[in-house]
């Protein structure tokens, strides 16, 4: 069976840096052994990056969350721990909001509607969720699956809470 895993912001100033915890460690960790196994069996990894310009403070993204974080060209940016080492054929997205906008450009030719899809990633309830719920509006007969413990939410409730919506529209949770 064809799979995708979509690994969401694991980047350093999301694990170690300003906005981490040890919640995201923790699935940075978890994270790790499955980045391991669908590299191992051949499969499609996607690494999404955060990426802020200067100006973040002045985004209204800045104003709402006044920390700057994973700054272009700074350390805070890159994916935390060598995660992506050894993922050979991997493919990077830089993102500029919670979401991307370019799934359908992104995946283009690599899933069938049999493809399943799944999630690991940083912060369950901004991007992580943000990103599940546009793949399932794009593709909404494709399995898509996030693995609640390669996650980590700014706090336990709203990672809860992002686990919740995503279960209410029919993304698996696992």
């Amino acid at each position: 069976m064809k799979k995708i895993l979509i690994v969401i912001d694991m980047q350093n100033d999301f694990v170690t840096g300003g906005l981490g915890s040890e919640r995201a460690l923790a699935a940075a960790a978890n994270a790790r052994k499955k980045i391991e196994n669908y590299s191992r069996d051949g499969h499609k990894i996607i690494f999404t990056r955060d990426t802020h310009r200067e100006n973040y403070l002045e985004t209204l993204e800045g104003k709402n969350l006044p920390v700057p974080h994973c700054i272009a060209g700074t350390d805070g940016r890159e994916i935390y721990g060598g995660l992506d080492a050894g993922c050979r054929g991997a493919i990077y997205v830089d993102k500029d909001t919670f979401g991307w906008r370019g799934w359908r450009e992104t995946l283009d030719g690599l899933l069938d509607e049999k493809t399943e899809i799944e999630l690991v990633g940083l912060c369950t309830d901004i991007c992580v969720v943000s990103n599940a719920l546009i793949l399932k509006c794009l593709y909404p007969e494709n399995g898509i699956a996030v693995d609640a413990s390669c996650c980590a939410g700014v706090t336990e409730a709203s990672h809860e809470a992002a686990l919740l919506t995503m279960r209410m529209c029919q993304i698996e949770i696992i």
